[in-house]
C-alpha cells in the first residue's frame, strides 16, 4: 500500500484503489480527477489554513488610484483595513450600485478610504485615495494545486480527503462499480471531520459569547 506524501504518491495510491492498472485511458485521467477534486475542495472546505493575509499600497498618482488588484490566490474577502493609519480602521463593504451612488453624492471626493467593493480581479476604494495607504486584507484563498506543487498543506493534513475525493471523480468512468458508495462515504466523512476541526481550531479559546458591537467587555 502506497503512503501518500506528495502528488506522485497520491496518483500511485489512486491507481491501487482503482485496481485497473491495465486501463491506461483511465489511469491517464487521474491528474484530471485530482484537479476536479481540488475544485470541489475549494467550494466545500472551510478551515483556517485557507485564510491568508496580504497588503497592497494605493498610488494617488495612478490613472485610477481608486483601484487595486486582489491577490492572485484570492477567493473571497474576510477583512480589509488601513494598516498604516492610527487605529487600523476597517473598511465597510458597499455593493457596486451603492458605491456608484456614493461617488455621485460626494462628487467623487478624494480622501482616506472608508468603503470597498469587489468585482472581477480588482478592489474599488472610496473615497478615492488621496495618499499612499497600506491596505491590509485577510481573505479566503484557493488550495495550492498539486499540478504545480509537489505537495501542499491539505495533502499533508488530510491525505484521505484527497484520496477519496479523487476516487469519487473517477465515478463516471467506473459506472456501476460497487466501491463508489464506499468512496462517497469516505469523502463526506473526511470533509465533515476536517470542517469540524476547522471550527474547533478557530474558536477553541473559550465559550462563544454574544456582545454588542462597539462595546468593550
Amino acid at each position: 500500500m502506497t503512503t501518500i506524501t506528495d502528488y506522485t504518491s497520491l496518483q500511485d495510491a489512486v491507481t491501487e484503489y482503482l485496481a485497473r492498472d491495465q486501463d491506461t485511458t483511465l489511469i491517464a485521467r487521474i491528474p484530471t480527477f485530482v484537479q476536479l477534486a481540488e475544485a470541489k475542495f475549494n467550494r466545500m472546505l472551510f478551515v483556517r489554513q485557507m485564510e491568508a493575509r496580504a497588503t497592497a499600497l494605493t498610488d494617488p498618482n495612478a490613472s485610477e488610484p481608486e483601484f487595486i488588484a486582489v491577490p492572485s490566490d484570492f477567493q473571497s474577502m474576510r477583512r480589509i483595513r488601513l494598516s498604516g493609519v492610527t487605529g487600523k480602521p476597517h473598511l465597510s463593504f458597499k455593493s457596486q450600485t451603492a458605491m456608484d451612488e456614493y461617488r455621485y453624492m460626494t462628487a467623487n471626493a478624494v480622501g482616506q478610504p472608508q468603503f470597498f467593493t469587489i468585482f472581477g480581479s480588482e478592489i474599488e476604494l472610496a473615497p478615492t485615495p488621496d495618499a499612499a495607504y497600506t491596505i491590509e486584507m485577510v481573505y479566503r484563498t484557493n488550495i495550492p494545486a498539486l499540478a504545480s506543487n509537489s505537495t501542499n498543506w491539505l495533502l499533508t493534513l488530510a491525505p484521505d480527503l484527497y484520496l477519496y475525493g479523487t476516487l469519487m471523480e473517477s465515478a463516471p468512468y467506473m459506472k456501476e462499480d460497487e466501491r463508489i458508495q464506499t468512496w462517497a462515504l469516505g469523502f463526506s466523512s473526511s470533509l465533515e471531520s476536517l470542517n469540524n476541526l476547522g471550527l474547533t481550531s478557530t474558536f477553541n479559546a473559550g465559550p462563544m459569547a454574544i456582545r454588542t458591537s462597539g462595546v468593550t467587555p
